[in-house]
């Protein structure tokens, strides 16, 4: 599966602020800069924020979460810091029988999701 990736963004402070906060709630903390790029993760660089100037397609990444407590927690944090609902947390039995998810849109539009699988 993949081993790390970056996401673009247009505000390298304002999406730092937000991920600080929302993946904090998922255990994850920054674990390193390389210039225009801030990676989180726990042991390593999982995943990333990257300063792009030009315009990009809205994308989809989900974070596993420990437990439904934490998804709902990823859900206010999001909200509290920029976000908006694209989905709040609950069963989505069409992705799995223990699929407990929550969706929101960064503040770049990126669908980002927390999912506890049960």
């Amino acid at each position: 599966m993949i081993d790390h990736m970056n996401l673009p963004v247009r505000n390298l402070d304002t999406s730092r602020q937000f991920y600080d906060a929302v993946l904090a709630k998922l255990g994850y903390a920054v674990v390193g800069q390389d210039g225009p790029a801030i990676g989180y993760g726990r042991d390593f660089w999982n995943f990333g924020i990257e300063l792009h100037e030009h315009e990009f397609p809205s994308l989809h990444v989900a974070f596993s979460a420990g437990s439904r407590e934490d998804v709902d927690a990823f859900f206010e944090v999001a909200l509290a810091n920029g976000a908006t609902s694209n989905g709040k947390p609950g069963n989505r039995p069409m992705y799995g029988k223990q699929y407990y998810a929550a969706f929101v849109r960064d503040p770049d539009g990126h669908n980002i999701e927390a999912v506890f699988r049960g």
